[in-house]
């Protein structure tokens, strides 16, 4: 890190020390809060759970949320940027501007019941794997408790509640971003559901993702198998090339597929085929140029099998941009807070969880908070809150509010995330948010600190730009789950 960053680092910690009465106060109060209210709001996030909506079609979980805010005098804003279940809470006039993200979309193709086995509830489709109930109803009290804050303190600024929806793989928040509704937040903060509590100056990778659909011409298998020509064989063929390409791409790069449509029966031959693609790599220039040669792949594809082909982009992700003085902020807050403590039927429950796991670390990290870290390298997942850290300065969290050991996407996430374990992490971070965003209203160097790290990040002449390009957002891109 250079010079500038270490400098404005150092500022940031140097303000935090010297905060005075009314920010230390303040941090008493939203903690008193959500200690109060932490049953409220854990009923909020099992509600969700419940709901288990993907995404943009988060209709119940986005207007229990924006109740919830509502009720406790915010302003809400609802369908914003073209989406109908996104909406930004706003409460207080102001500067400065602090803005909490929420998420609340849940993962097709997996489901889980609140048990320590594997246990799939009949008949649902959908289980939040990533734990984005969490993430929303957490946030939610967050905002509410240092709304509660300002109102009694007197406080200047605003606080705003970001509903954020399809965050996997439609990229609500890109779209809300280019609506220009981050245009005047001073700080945006975040968190993720996970297996331990930690904060970390880190990046991730950029993606883009499309559906390449071909279509050719159907007739009976056995008997004209001469007339046809078969779509299924179109996408068969792409994924050969670009599996063969896989050799000759940046090493980090990540490219991922799934056949969501591929025919009906072996007997007749498909006319209609389609294949789901990511696109990853830390650089969304690479990002860009490895899509087209999958596009390339595509249109090869259709020409050896006499098909047809057309693509549409369903979303685009940059690459996370750290804040170093925002996150040394927020690590200081989660080292007060710190982590979760097991009551006896939690352990049982965890220690059961925990069986079905390989090679996972003990319980008792679950209530520990990781030491501050600065990988090296990025991450390797994707995420939409990239794009907000490009145009304001940005700052996340993850909480152990899963069973150590225990990977997103997963079954054992959904069963913990449906417990109390869930419940206690969600509070974790809730707390952590609300102090940070007390640090925000009450220390302006912490503010200005974070604002001249990301202008320096980016460095001279930097513009913004979207990798969805002008495209509406995909509203129905999870109507077959």
């Amino acid at each position: 890190m250079n010079r500038f960053l270490l400098c404005t680092a150092a500022m940031a910690v140097l303000a935090l020390c010297h905060g005075d009465a009314t920010g230390q106060d303040g941090k008493t109060m939203v903690r008193e809060h959500l200690d109060t209210h932490g049953v409220v709001y854990g009923d909020v996030a099992q509600a969700i759970w419940d709901y288990a909506e993907v995404g943009y079609q988060e209709e119940q979980s986005s207007a229990l949320l924006q109740s919830t805010l509502a009720e406790a005098g915010f302003h809400i804003d609802a369908g914003v940027a073209g989406i109908p279940t996104a909406f930004v809470a706003s409460w207080g006039s102001g500067n400065p501007v602090i803005g909490i993200l929420a998420e609340f979309d849940a993962l097709p193709g997996i489901n889980q019941d609140r048990v320590a086995v594997r246990q799939p509830i009949e008949g649902k489709n959908s289980g939040h794997a990533c734990g984005h109930h969490l993430f929303g109803a957490g946030s939610t009290a967050a905002a509410i408790a240092v709304k509660e804050w300002m109102e009694a303190s007197g406080a200047p600024g605003t606080i705003r509640l970001y509903g954020t929806p399809a965050e996997e793989g439609g990229a609500g928040k890109v779209y809300m971003v280019r609506a220009g509704l981050f245009d005047d937040v001073d700080a945006a903060l975040h968190w993720h559901p996970g297996d331990r509590n930690a904060v970390w100056v880190s990046s991730s990778l950029a993606n883009r993702s499309a559906k390449f659909r071909f279509h050719g011409v159907s007739a009976h298998a056995a008997a004209a198998p001469d007339r046809a020509r078969s779509a299924l064989d179109g996408v068969e063929a792409m994924n050969d090339m670009v599996n063969m390409m896989r050799e000759h791409v940046p090493q980090e790069t990540r490219i991922h597929y799934v056949i969501t449509a591929g025919g009906s029966a072996p007997n007749v031959t498909p006319d209609f085929a389609e294949v789901f693609y990511y696109v990853r790599n830390p650089e969304a220039a690479n990002v860009l140029s490895l899509f087209e040669r999958v596009v390339k792949a595509a249109e090869g594809a259709a020409l050896g099998t006499g098909t047809t082909m057309d693509y549409e982009i369903i979303h685009g992700l940059n690459a996370l941009l750290p804040n170093e003085a925002l996150s040394r902020a927020m690590f200081a807050n989660l080292e007060q807070v710190g982590g979760v403590e097991y009551d006896e039927p939690e352990r049982t429950f965890a220690k059961a969880l925990h069986e079905s796991l390989d090679d996972a670390p003990p319980l008792e990290s679950a209530s520990q908070v990781v030491p501050f870290q600065q990988p090296r390298s990025g991450g390797s997942g994707s995420t939409d809150v990239a794009d907000v850290s490009l145009v304001v300065p940005t700052a996340g969290l993850a909480a152990a509010t899963w069973v150590p050991g225990t990977a997103a996407h997963s079954w054992q996430a959904i069963a913990a995330g449906g417990h109390s374990i869930g419940n206690k992490g969600m509070m974790v971070a809730a707390k952590t948010l609300a102090m940070t965003a007390v640090d925000l209203f009450t220390n302006p160097d912490l503010v200005a600190a974070a604002k001249a790290e990301r202008v320096d990040r980016l460095g001279p002449g930097w513009e913004y730009v979207s990798l969805i390009g002008d495209r509406d957002p995909p509203l129905d891109y999870r109507n077959n789950n």
